[in-house]
């Protein structure tokens, strides 16, 4: 167990050295209030969730630690833009659906903790068929997520119809560890190539930025505070 923190420790270290900026301090706040933060369910009460990390349909298999309740929490001014995109797309016949917004930085040390264990392979099929653990560090999962500032959320798009919402085809599923995630990937549809650019165009009009090697990642730069936070989701 020591040897394989230490390699943990030695990854994470490599992969911050490696980074353009120093790591972002941890706030010293304890509650979702002292970290400026709302549960987006209080402004948009019908934004469709599924808290992926809260439950076991995620790439490590297992509820992840610091997710206490299937909830999505945002700094508010990125929680007020959410809002408004759902208002906005409500009008045409679409809707959102978030898989996770606000992520504890403890979360996090878990994902590494989970990629740095090589023995347990259990969702390769779902969730990186083209790669090996190994090469999940670094590139898929890093020791520091900008979700843990709280103005960042991974969502997708719905078409909605006689009361009922089908999320459209998107060329893959969330948390897919593959170039095929990445937004302008060449292979996908040209359904589903108009499907990520719907949901990039709606996105951008609050002000959201992707990541261009998730189709489902956004962040509000204007939003992101200059920490990161490590209260439970709760």
């Amino acid at each position: 167990m020591i040897l394989k923190t230490s390699l943990l420790l030695v990854s994470a270290l490599a992969l911050e050295v490696a980074a353009a900026e120093p790591p972002p301090a941890l706030s010293p706040a304890r509650t979702m209030t002292e970290a400026g933060m709302v549960d987006v369910r209080t402004l948009s009460p019908k934004l469709a969730e599924d808290m992926k990390y809260a439950g076991t349909d995620n790439f490590t298999g297992a509820v992840v630690e610091g997710y206490l309740a299937p909830k999505c929490f945002l700094r508010t001014r990125a929680a007020e833009a959410l809002a408004r995109v759902e208002a906005t797309l409500h009008n045409q016949d679409l809707a959102l659906r978030v898989w996770d917004c606000y992520r504890p930085a403890r979360a996090v040390t878990a994902f590494v903790r989970w990629a740095g264990d090589l023995s347990d392979t259990s969702t390769k099929p779902t969730h990186y068929p083209n790669l090996g653990k190994d090469k999940l560090l670094g590139e898929y999962i890093a020791p520091v997520s900008g979700h843990s500032r709280g103005a960042t959320v991974d969502l997708t798009l719905m078409h909605c119809a006689a009361g009922k919402c089908e999320p459209l085809a998107m060329g893959t599923d969330f948390d897919f560890f593959d170039p095929l995630a990445h937004t302008a990937d060449p292979r996908i549809t040209a359904t589903q190539k108009a499907n990520r650019e719907r949901l990039l165009k709606a996105m951008a009009a609050e002000g959201f930025v992707n990541y261009p090697q998730e189709w489902w990642h956004f962040t509000l730069p204007a939003a992101a505070p200059p920490v990161i936070f490590d209260v439970p989701v709760e």
